[in-house]
């Protein structure tokens, strides 16, 4: 599968700022090892953005090694991005390589959107040590309105949704109904009034007092919380 990479720029920031994030975090026991895959229609610096925003705040309650896969599912204006399952395979030879260069630590997948689908199914495909899932968005209904649920339900790994509100490809009372039929433990976070990228209205933000800022902090410290509990018990 083809590969991208960001920009000359903003690679460097990035070197500059996985050099700071490895030099301050441990690198064996507990400390987790977290593999990011962002999600459909969005170009490969989206995984940069992500952990440019979310890395250090991360960092603040426990230390991690941030890999990301730079696939090419952008799809572009007259393509649509390929299917999840194609890029299953990909995704579990990125995955097996981190875990072979990082033993022993704590193994956690993140994924935005379509990313966290290919996590899920990723962690059902093979023995695969995963010791918690986030899946960021997570897109419960697919494009002609049907439940997309198999995977979740084979589930045997804890798993974490953060949701927006108004996220129309995951409805919460579809995802509740889902999470009632899982076999693992799984936790619901929801950002309220957020859409599918999580953005929040200003007429929302006006009227609850929550901010963009501090609904995403709300959601790390879930996420943090989360993760380490799941750590803690391996």
């Amino acid at each position: 599968m083809a590969t991208a990479a960001p920009p000359p720029s903003k690679r460097r920031r990035q070197d500059q700022h996985d050099k700071a994030i490895s030099e301050s975090s441990a690198t064996k026991g507990n400390t987790p090892l977290v593999v990011f895959a962002h999600g459909a229609g969005a170009p490969s610096s989206d995984a940069y953005t992500f952990r440019r925003r979310y890395a250090p705040q991360y960092g603040k309650r426990w230390s991690c090694t941030w890999l990301t896969w730079f696939a090419d599912i952008s799809g572009g204006k007259r393509k649509a991005p390929p299917k999840a399952e194609k890029l299953v395979d990909h995704h579990l030879d990125v995955v097996k390589d981190a875990v072979s260069k990082h033993p022993g630590n704590p193994l956690v997948l993140v994924g935005k959107s379509m990313g966290s689908r290919v996590s899920c199914m990723v962690t059902t495909k093979e023995d695969i040590p995963v010791a918690a899932i986030v899946c960021l968005g997570y897109p419960l209904k697919g494009i002609n309105g049907a439940i997309r649920d198999e995977t979740l339900l084979q589930l045997e790994t804890p798993t974490m949704f953060v949701q927006g509100s108004k996220d129309g490809l995951c409805p919460l009372d579809k995802l509740e109904n889902t999470r009632k039929k899982m076999k693992c433990p799984s936790v619901l976070h929801v950002i309220d009034g957020g859409d599918h990228s999580f953005k929040i209205g200003k007429k929302q933000q006006q009227s609850t007092g929550v901010g963009q800022d501090e609904a995403e902090q709300g959601a790390l410290k879930a996420m943090a919380e989360f993760v380490s509990k799941f750590i803690q018990e391996k």
